[in-house]
């Protein structure tokens, strides 16, 4: 594999982005040539790495980094994380999966592009994951679950088996789902809520 082709661009130069560059370093798959930030961020630097351009300059890095993640996290809405990566689409960048050493990803499972598997998640078998997720640190996919795309799974939260998360969805830290739950696009769990039931039911109180 080239240097050029092992390239890859970070979209995003906050805390989140943080994390992500962790979990690159460690897979060593990936030499991080930068990332794209905001003007106001051109020019600093996040963990050594040098901001080196905003979304404007997308187009022309494309050529010499081909692949990108996304690296806005995602709480209250997802549609930054949904923009930039229908942008880098558009553009042709590749959008690899990116999976940590330390997290378990079963080789029954089918992971989407651009998505991030952080340190200690688990990914079981028949788990279909979507494009553009985040499934953060230590968080539990258990078996034939349905993730949607442009999710968040956040830190240790706990999706138990057969459940389907729709597009968009944000499960907060230490939030459990029971198995074989539906749960709406778009919907916003809390931080350590337990859900038991059909969350379509409840899609007027909770979704975006």
């Amino acid at each position: 594999m080239s240097a050029k082709s092992e390239s890859i661009l970070l979209v995003g130069a906050g805390g989140h982005a943080q994390a992500c560059i962790d979990v690159i370093e460690a897979q060593a798959r990936f030499k991080i040539a930068g990332l794209v930030g905001t003007a106001s961020e051109v020019g600093a630097r996040v963990l050594g790495y040098e901001v080196l351009g905003s979304d404007e300059d997308l187009p022309s890095l494309v050529a010499d980094h081909p692949n990108a993640l996304v690296c806005c996290g995602q709480i209250k809405t997802p549609d930054l994380r949904i923009r930039l990566f229908e942008r880098l689409e558009t553009l042709k960048y590749q959008l690899p999966v990116i999976v940590s050493p330390r997290a378990y990803l079963s080789k029954h499972a089918v992971i989407g592009a651009g998505t991030i598997v952080m340190h200690g998640a688990v990914v079981n078998a028949g788990a279909l994951v979507g494009r553009n997720c985040i499934i953060n640190t230590q968080a539990l996919i258990e078996h034939g679950e349905m993730i949607g795309d442009h999710c968040h799974i956040a830190t240790a939260a706990v999706v138990n088996g057969e459940a389907r998360v729709g597009e968009g969805t944000f499960i907060g830290s230490n939030a459990v789902l029971r198995e074989r739950v539906v749960v709406a696009e778009r919907s916003l769990i809390g931080m350590g809520e337990p859900l038991r039931g059909d969350w379509a039911a409840e899609e007027a109180r909770r979704s975006r």
